[in-house]
């Protein structure tokens, strides 16, 4: 509306009677004053000759005020109310940030202390993740698509994937993966034949999925520096997220993969390649025996774009299963499948690299 909106119209000169007219003019209210500080509602200019002076005046500011002609009552001129904007929103990430870090310092104290400390303890720290992941895992499949996955010959076969692997190396991993495929389809026979096709796949690919990727983690830990090995890989995937979330959450404008995974951003990938190739090329120089800083750089790029899949596939079945997380034992982080999203696809990824850059001793 323009300022002309806000007075009589045109011709019509003051409002009221002739009386009120003569009647020395009174404190006159800012128009100005009232368009800037003071939101009003958009009115049509409809003229008020039927209305009476104090209705007039009763509404907002008063007739007499707005035309500059005399006020109508002993009061004094209403003072302009300012509104003050609404304070920027800060944006809020979508966890519990101090029970996020809590929970990953203490699971990180534990992998560390048993993975410098016996090397055989860690390998039972896998199995249990592997045997708490495939729960998890099988659970929301039940629960969201009635697909009952037999879990038993999975946890069983799971944790005998991870020794196998980490006592006799990747053959060893694909036996224990072969036969655990074959105990999930001799399982499920006890059953009806309903579903079965559907039970069974889901079981072999939980299996592949789970502890036979996991395998690759314990079959780092059998060269020499493998301890070194294994917190080379741990510290890639970690600061890969990490700066996926820290650049994501800053600067992220441009969505990565909507559909799947809507706070993801291509500014957060570039923030998880920069930092795994800056954390890959120090651990290369300074952590592996024979590694060169240049393999580092390559190997935090790898990590950086195995990491990023793994989170957008767990994303992808989350999305399908309509859950927003695996479980709730881990607060601040969901359950073991959402740590381990990012690490699974990762492991055999570093293993192969590792081995083509400084041998498999």
């Amino acid at each position: 509306m323009n300022d002309s909106s806000w007075g009589a119209p045109q011709g019509a000169g003051h409002w009221g009677a002739p009386e009120m007219r003569a009647a020395p003019a009174g404190p006159a209210y800012d128009v100005h004053d009232a368009q800037q500080t003071r939101p009003m509602p958009i009115v049509p200019d409809v003229p008020d000759a039927g209305r009476d002076a104090d209705d007039r005046d009763d509404r907002g500011q008063g007739a007499g005020r707005l035309s500059g002609g005399p006020l109508f009552r002993d009061e004094k001129p209403q003072e302009p109310m300012s509104t003050a904007p609404p304070p920027p929103q800060k944006k809020r990430a979508g966890r519990d940030l101090r029970a996020a870090i809590g929970v990953g310092v203490g699971l990180g104290a534990v992998i560390v202390a048993s993975l410098f400390i016996v090397k055989a303890v860690f390998v039972g720290v896998i199995a249990v993740a592997v045997v708490v992941g495939l729960w998890e895992l099988t659970s929301r499949l039940q629960e969201r698509k009635g697909i009952k996955a037999p879990l038993i010959p999975l946890a069983v076969g799971g944790a005998a994937m991870v020794v196998a692997g980490y006592a006799q190396g990747a053959e060893g991993a694909w036996v224990a993966m072969a036969l655990t495929a074959l105990a999930v389809l001799v399982w499920r026979m006890t059953e009806p034949p309903e579903g079965y096709l559907k039970d069974v796949t889901a079981g072999v690919f939980a299996a592949f999925y789970v502890p036979f990727l996991a395998t690759f983690v314990a079959m780092l830990l059998t060269a020499d520096d493998g301890p070194q090995r294994v917190l080379t890989f741990l510290l890639l995937t970690v600061v890969s997220d990490t700066g996926a979330y820290a650049v994501g959450w800053r600067f992220g404008k441009h969505k990565l993969a909507p559909r799947i995974s809507p706070g993801k951003t291509r500014e957060g990938l570039f923030g998880a390649v920069a930092f795994a190739m800056v954390a890959g090329a120090l651990c290369m120089q300074f952590l592996i025996d024979g590694g060169a800083w240049w393999q580092g750089l390559l190997l935090g790029l790898a990590v950086a774009a195995s990491a990023t899949l793994g989170d957008l596939g767990e994303s992808m079945i989350k999305r399908d299963l309509g859950i927003k997380d695996m479980g709730t034992l881990l607060p601040g982080h969901g359950g073991i499948m959402d740590r381990l999203d990012s690490l699974l696809p990762t492991a055999p990824v570093v293993w192969l690299l590792l081995v083509l850059f400084v041998g498999s001793g």
